[in-house]
């Protein structure tokens, strides 16, 4: 009940429906709109290729200051994301949550054409080539379809 007078001041007119912050602030590049203009200045960079955040160790720059911290990791080593099954650490919390279902035996990836379960979006995408035929690496010599870029390395050092 306390949030109600929020909701009403804040993201409602006066017939009850509710308002978007409108997007004031404008790209004269692309024309993207925002609402603020601090996301504005930061989605400048896309278009002049500035990077403001700059790493002291390796000299690596980056266009937001979150990709920055994530990066400084690489260096110290800091896992902040620990598993409290078995205690092993990961820098980001979505690897966390992909390295839980090793515990769990979740697989929320399923095909629709024949109903397997994956633990990996990407275990599924090439799972799909089974049924669509796709072999998108090709050998240059032979001309050879394979569902994925190793399957055709190993072909290249058999041949």
């Amino acid at each position: 009940l306390l949030l109600l007078p929020h909701f009403q001041l804040r993201h409602s007119n006066l017939t009850g429906t509710s308002v978007r912050r409108e997007r004031l602030y404008k790209c004269l590049d692309c024309g993207k709109g925002f609402k603020s203009s601090s996301h504005l200045i930061r989605h400048q960079c896309v278009h002049t290729g500035e990077r403001l955040y700059k790493c002291l160790d390796c000299g690596k720059s980056f266009t937001q200051y979150s990709n920055l911290t994530n990066h400084q990791r690489v260096h110290i080593r800091e896992r902040p994301c620990k598993c409290l099954d078995c205690g092993k650490g990961f820098k980001r919390h979505s690897h966390l949550i992909n390295h839980q279902r090793v515990h769990t035996g979740e697989r929320p990836c399923i095909c629709l054409d024949c109903g397997k379960g994956f633990k990996r979006h990407s275990h599924l995408i090439l799972h799909q080539r089974v049924h669509t035929g796709e072999r998108p690496y090709k050998c240059l010599d032979c001309g050879k379809g394979f569902t994925q870029h190793s399957k055709r390395a190993l072909w290249k050092e058999m041949v």
